[in-house]
């Protein structure tokens, strides 16, 4: 008995060995282990890919999983939920009329939705709620003193409003007036004061409406314009598409990576002029960072004089400024959110700087300064001076740089309009409409848009013309 005892643990020891050394040979034979570490999953060596991660053209990550990531494998979904490169420098003025004090009224549609399904990563379809149809929704622009009416329809399902930044009387400040589906509201109000401001639905919960979309930007722009620059919007936003209060995606202008896929072209030694706003919900913060260079911010857009130079901002959720630098030399520079996590999940792009004039951005030099040359030749004849317009005397429209989206009427007193300039029951123009399903984008990329009805959804247009 004494000597089984004294085998037993020996015994015992050594089958607990084979053991282990059984289960490592089997597993070893299956899965080999490279000279590193592998961290992939079981099986997965065959659907490995390689992905783009925050250093561009060096594939660093791998996967077995789906790859979302455009560097490497670049969408084209006509379902697409914007076309950033068309958003980016796309400014929309509205139909404008002019009263006799010479006062613009500045008219604008804007059409709530929550049911469409679009593309917001490639692969990744998820429940959008729009204005227009895009995520962020148009870029309404305006000069101070100018008066705005925005017409507010309710395409969707849930009761929806247009809360715009700024100042304005309390009744047109989109928080009490529940706009009901199906139900219309028009919002006037003088734009002031200068600055970049954004808009969106305040009906609650506030934050289901911000995280599916209903948001966009308006900018005014001072009586003394500013310096002529190469302007563009830049929204940064994300996407929670699991629905867990955390967002999975990160972007500027509504898809990831997509100016890492398609760069953003400017000139070199010409000023660019960044009007930059956070809609970003569920994290506190979001930033932008600029690389090898430094940008002048100025807050809110509200000041000509800039507050500081720097190479990277951060905003909470609705703060916005205005960037302007110039690069001084040619090449491909990122520019990104400086969170690490925003920044490879999708939040990241580039400026291409050419060394030379011929580019087509070169056009988009400070479009509104040619739309204001434009409207301050409104009553002018059929013929015009100006190289950035051409006037249809029939009918009083503009044809105007493709950049600027805006028609003009000047509107003379008679018995049945007699509008002092004051008057904000006065209505130049009517919106009429007999189908609440039309998605007609009157302020998106229709360069004759005006405003005066919406076409029924058997002759709707699309706002964007394909996606990544």
């Amino acid at each position: 008995m004494q000597y089984s005892r004294r085998l037993a643990w020996p015994l015992t020891s050594i089958i607990i060995l084979i053991s282990v050394v059984t289960v490592l040979v089997t597993s070893y034979v299956h899965n080999p282990w490279p000279s590193d570490v592998n961290t992939m999953a079981q099986n997965s060596s065959e659907t490995a890919k390689l992905v783009g991660g925050h250093t561009p053209g060096y594939p660093v990550i791998k996967t077995g999983g789906d790859v979302l990531d455009p560097i490497t494998v670049p969408g084209n979904s006509k379902n697409a939920v914007v076309d950033p490169e068309e958003y980016l420098r796309d400014f929309n003025y509205g139909h404008v009329t002019t009263y006799p004090n010479g006062t613009s009224l500045r008219e604008f549609t804007l059409i709530a939705s929550d049911s469409e399904i679009k593309e917001v990563s490639p692969g990744v379809f998820y429940n959008v709620w729009t204005f227009n149809g895009t995520i962020p929704g148009p870029t309404i622009r305006a000069t101070e003193g100018d008066k705005i009416k925005i017409n507010f329809i309710n395409n969707g399902s849930k009761p929806h409003s247009l809360h715009t930044h700024g100042i304005h009387p309390a009744e047109m400040d989109g928080v009490f007036e529940m706009i009901g589906p199906k139900g219309k509201f028009t919002y006037e109000f003088t734009a002031e004061p200068y600055g970049v401001f954004p808009y969106h639905c305040h009906m609650t919960p506030l934050e289901e409406h911000i995280t599916h979309g209903l948001y966009g930007v308006m900018i005014i722009d001072p009586k003394i314009q500013r310096p002529v620059a190469d302007e563009m919007v830049m929204v940064m936003n994300g996407y929670d598409t699991d629905f867990d209060t955390e967002n999975n995606f990160y972007t500027v202008n509504g898809i990831p990576y997509y100016y890492m896929y398609k760069p953003i072209e400017i000139n070199k030694d010409e000023m660019v002029r960044v009007y930059l706003v956070n809609m970003l919900e569920f994290d506190p913060i979001n930033n932008f960072h600029l690389h090898a260079n430094m940008f002048n911010y100025y807050p809110s857009g509200t000041s000509k004089i800039p507050v500081e130079l720097n190479d990277i901002v951060t905003m909470s959720q609705g703060e916005r400024g205005i960037l302007e630098f110039k690069y001084k030399y040619p090449g491909d520079y990122m520019f990104h959110a400086h969170k690490t996590e925003f920044a490879e999940k999708g939040w990241m792009g580039l400026f291409r700087v050419l060394d030379n004039y011929t580019n087509s951005s070169s056009s988009n030099v400070n479009s509104h300064l040619m739309h204001e040359d434009m409207q301050s030749s409104t009553s002018s004849s059929t013929s015009s001076s100006s190289p950035y317009f051409e006037i249809n005397s029939t009918n009083s429209t503009y044809s105007p740089n493709p950049q600027v989206n805006s028609t003009t009427t000047k509107i003379e007193p008679s018995k049945n309009n007699t509008i002092d300039g004051t008057d904000e029951n006065s209505t130049p123009s009517q919106v009429y409409t007999s189908n609440y399903n039309s998605n007609k984008d009157y302020i998106g990329s229709n360069t004759n848009s005006n405003l005066h009805t919406i076409s029924p959804i058997s002759n709707k247009t699309n706002y964007i013309n394909g996606g990544m």
